[in-house]
């Protein structure tokens, strides 16, 4: 393979003098040169083409032993030194000091096509950040990064890329509920792309150092090679810089919220400078609208990171990083604002995309209360987010809502049908008249209405439960499932009749199955 190497990183950055994977604090380095560990038996379980052609990689290519090779860290790029990053972190609302690239190793900077990708390997061994951990990773967790980068790329969310999932050969030991059961899994390695893995924590830890000089070379760095048009080196630039990257981050939450997606561990060090959607731990996806929803075993109690409070976790973090680039500013009410407008601005986005869920197109002071009552509504009786808006596009401006046939349309959508009755089917009732009295308002017709819906609403979504029936599959050898899955993900829009039996409920033996409901940290 031909690829075309310009590594910005480590060429502008400092990088820490030791060369061993000693567990260390490093200082005032951005980065620590590291080899990945040679994985005893790789091989290639799943490659995403499309990926390959950001980075200039023929289809053909992908199954060849030199491409094995690259993605697994039994090679490295000629060329290259492979390197971990430094940063920190809040973790669940608490300073957790230096964290790093304790599992991630970064190959190189490739240019194609006039854009820079960076390639990293997840699961490839012990970092310098690795603390007490061994630096793998395991087939589950594997499985279900690789899968849902893709999936969410193609609904249309800011991501990370995936560009191939192997098997490392190493057995990896793992305890699943952090109960004292521990067993032996089969260890992957994931290879992640995306323009930068810088994130908040990056700048966090210098900050907390009061390593301002190394602190205004990352930002400086980041803001040349990422954001271009902003002139560095002046607290107006730098304010900038915040500014878009909250205006980024509101971006990626908004479209979080609009397919249901709950990230699970939000914490600073997975909050991508970039506003991308990084580090595909205990996710999860809404089967039952519930606001109060997270699929992270060690957040269960307080439900920090709960689906409906990720909007707000993400301004507390817009505020960490706010306090990590005060000193190039030293301007707090300037900050201040930024985070205030963000505040605001969610507000406005989020009941824009809600309009843009229910296929409103014009804008009536009237719809913020429709969104509220309906998210009431949809949480009096166990209601999939999924089904119940794409099939919501069915129901005609002139339904008459006069007897429980208005519910047709939606009704695959009810977990327990048979709870919907008495004052809950009268006030699903009362919120289908005020909808249906709203779109009559709309000039688009329904089959118009319909095509807008459709275009915002997913019909095909990576349910837990399919994730955990791929891994079941994958566990045993057998990658069938896991290739029709990641074909399925690629057009989530689309009908793909072919596919109906995956637009469908969480089945009931998955309500509490571990890894269908909710997951631990453990990969």
């Amino acid at each position: 393979m031909k690829l075309k190497i310009k590594n910005t990183f480590t060429k502008h950055l400092p990088a820490d003098p030791i060369t061993d994977t000693k567990r260390r604090e490093v200082a005032r380095a951005c980065f620590s040169y590291v080899n990945p560990k040679l994985p005893l038996q790789p091989k290639l379980i799943h490659a995403s083409d499309d990926v390959a052609k950001l980075l200039g990689i023929a289809k053909e290519e992908l199954q060849t032993k030199a491409f094995l090779n690259i993605v697994t860290g039994t090679a490295l790029i000629d060329n290259t030194r492979p390197y971990a990053m430094c940063y920190g972190g809040h973790q669940f609302g608490h300073w957790a000091g230096q964290l790093g690239d304790g599992r991630a190793i970064n190959l190189a900077e490739i240019e194609y096509n006039m854009q820079r990708w960076a390639l990293q390997l997840k699961g490839a061994g012990e970092t310098p950040y690795s603390r007490t951990a061994d630096g793998l990773a395991v087939l589950r967790s594997s499985i279900r990064e690789h899968l849902c980068s893709e999936a969410m790329h193609y609904l249309g969310v800011p991501t990370t890329r995936s560009l191939s999932l192997a098997l490392s050969g190493n057995k990896v030991l793992r305890d699943v509920l952090y109960n004292g059961n521990a067993n032996y899994e089969k260890g992957a390695i994931v290879c992640r792309v995306a323009a930068s893995f810088i994130r908040f924590g990056n700048f966090e830890i210098f900050a907390s150092r009061q390593d301002v000089k190394t602190l205004k070379a990352l930002t400086d760095y980041t803001i040349n090679e990422h954001y271009p048009n902003i002139i560095t080196n002046t607290k107006f630039g730098y304010l900038e810089f915040f500014k878009t990257v909250a205006e980024n981050t509101l971006n990626m939450i908004i479209n979080w919220q609009r397919v249901g997606f709950v990230h699970g561990v939000m914490n600073t060090d997975n909050m991508s400078i970039l506003g991308l959607t990084i580090d595909y731990g205990p996710y999860g996806w809404l089967e039952a609208y519930d606001v109060n929803w997270t699929p992270n075993t060690t957040d269960n109690q307080f439900k920090r990171y709960r689906y409906g409070n990720q909007p707000k976790i993400a301004l507390w973090n817009l505020l960490q990083l706010a306090n990590a680039l005060y000193p190039l500013i030293e301007d707090a009410e300037a900050l201040e604002q930024i985070l205030h407008d963000f505040n605001i601005d969610y507000k406005s986005k989020y009941l824009d995309m809600m309009r843009s869920k229910l296929g409103l197109q014009d804008k009536n002071e009237s719809d913020a209360e429709l969104v509220t009552t309906l998210e009431k509504v949809l949480q009096l009786t166990e209601t999939d987010m999924t089904i119940f808006f794409r099939n919501l596009a069915n129901i005609s401006k002139t339904r008459i809502i006069d007897d429980e046939a208005f519910l047709d349309a939606i009704k695959d959508a009810f977990y327990k049908p048979q709870h919907v009755t008495g004052t809950i089917l009268k006030q699903w009732q009362n919120w289908f008249l005020l909808y249906t009295n709203r779109l009559k308002k709309e000039a688009l017709p329904d089959a118009e209405r319909k095509r807008k819906m459709n275009a915002v609403n997913p019909k095909y979504i990576l349910r837990n439960y399919i994730a955990q029936l791929i891994i079941n599959d994958a566990d045993k050898g057998n990658y069938t499932l896991l290739n029709k899955i990641h074909t399925l993900l690629k057009n989530p829009y689309n009908e793909q009749e072919e596919h109906q039996e995956w637009f469908v409920k969480r089945p009931e033996w998955a309500r509490n199955k571990v890894g269908c409901s909710m997951l631990s940290c453990s990969s």
